[in-house]
């Protein structure tokens, strides 16, 4: 299959509302040819990562917005958009091989509408582009409520979150302690000429000069070192870990901060991670395999503790919360089309009722870790002020680490161009059980 009908295939399932990039795309990276994988994920996510401009510059270039039924041509569209703009393919071959997919969708009527709106752009399109530049949209490639939010909740930083959501992200990777310290792998790589340096914040942390193939890093498929983002990894000391502790790992797919939290300490008595997706936990068994790692998995609702609880307490409990994921978007540039201002709300509702259900399963004197990859206060400092405000035994911890800024309650990490994603922690601590 030509790489851009499956990118424009993909992405026409993400602007239908009906799937992501990462459940769309593999099924249609299957049937293109090894050599045009990586072209047909570089077309896929590098549309999406500029899909609001790409968008409006297409609303100036057509005479009528297409049809839901014809989201294909959408999607193949800007595909076509985004070669012209934003790859080195030379412009004949983009117009050629995009212009010449519409046979395939069975909608040969669009061939002579992609060529006129394609060949268009690549006349006017750089003019038409800055003359809309005063739009923070197009200026910023982020949906409008996304723009705005963010622009209302970092006035002095909102334009730099824009600029690293719009980067690629670098390729970190977490060493594991049983094996090497990471000064010790460190050098690994530099016997194998694979420039890279340690994180500024993670102890484990690694990031590499340029992304590779992570299988042939050092020692991977032994269970030496896995990738993990830089802010993901402060979770492992933030909790504060000792041996003996029973620790929950709630909503832990695909399993990265499990398997942290039992390299960083080898005496837990027991970890259990649930999540509510049997088939998520399928990542988690193949992570924990690799490590020769071992935890209790549980498929369920962390709400419904009745279903799930043994009625033995945890010392520490990290709930690394389901969220808009608006600061990890250089990874999931998809998020910009499948999330909606609506979204927040009934996320920080969700939010909520998890601390709510699970604050029970803590002993007095133990530890929860609440975490979230957005970059929005509303999922993050205000869901935490609200829970202290209506549970009388939970008291906030300072985090013991200078990473991000100091916000009401927790950290926000900010996404760092070359460093680390959007991420957000507070920490509590069980002072007494709650009055029934």
């Amino acid at each position: 299959m030509n790489p851009r009908l499956a990118a424009a295939r993909a992405l026409a399932a993400v602007l239908s509302g009906k799937a992501s990039l990462n459940s769309a795309l593999p099924a249609q990276l299957d049937k293109v040819e090894e050599r045009d994988r990586g072209l047909t994920q570089d077309l896929a996510f590098g549309t999406a990562r500029w899909q609001p401009r790409l968008e409006l510059l297409a609303a100036q270039l057509l005479q009528k917005p297409f049809k839901a039924a014809d989201a294909d041509v959408q999607a193949l569209l800007l595909v076509g958009l985004y070669q012209l703009f934003y790859t080195r393919i030379p412009a004949h071959a983009a117009l050629g091989e995009t212009v010449g997919c519409a046979d395939k969708l069975k909608k040969p009527w669009a061939k002579s509408l992609l060529n006129a709106v394609l060949r268009r752009a690549q006349r006017e399109g750089e003019a038409l582009l800055a003359n809309m530049q005063r739009d923070p949209v197009v200026r910023t490639a982020h949906p409008r409520w996304l723009q705005k939010q963010l622009k209302a909740f970092w006035p002095e930083q909102w334009e730099a979150i824009c600029a690293a959501n719009n980067a690629h992200p670098p390729m970190i990777l977490r060493v594991n302690r049983r094996h090497h310290s990471r000064d010790a792998y460190l050098a690994l790589l530099d016997q194998a000429g694979i420039g890279a340096s340690a994180c500024r914040y993670s102890r484990d942390g690694i990031v590499l000069d340029t992304p590779c193939d992570v299988r042939g890093l050092p020692g991977f498929a032994e269970g030496w070192i896995s990738v993990q983002d830089e802010a993901a990894q402060l979770s492992a000391d933030l909790l504060e870990l000792a041996p003996g502790q029973r620790v929950l790992d709630a909503c832990c797919a695909p399993g990265g901060k499990t398997c942290h939290l039992l390299e960083a300490e080898p005496g837990l008595a027991q970890m259990v991670a649930i999540d509510l997706e049997a088939k998520r936990l399928t990542r988690v068994r193949e992570n924990l395999a690799r490590l020769q790692l071992d935890a209790q998995l549980i498929a369920c609702d962390a709400r419904d503790t009745a279903s799930w609880w043994d009625g033995t307490p945890f010392q520490r409990i990290l709930l690394d919360a389901p969220c808009s994921a608006t600061g990890v978007i250089r990874r999931h540039p998809d998020i910009k089309l499948t999330r909606q201002a609506d979204d927040i709300p009934a996320l920080a509702s969700l939010q909520g009722e998890l601390l709510d259900a699970l604050w029970p399963t803590l002993e007095v004197g133990g530890m929860l870790l609440y975490a979230t990859c957005s970059s929005l206060p509303t999922e993050n400092t205000e869901v935490i002020a609200a829970f202290l405000s209506r549970t009388p035994g939970a008291r906030e911890l300072d985090l013991a680490t200078e990473a991000g800024l100091r916000q009401p309650h927790g950290r926000q990490l900010l996404a760092q161009e070359g460093g680390h994603d959007g991420f957000y922690y507070a920490k509590l601590i069980k002072i007494a059980a709650s009055r029934g």
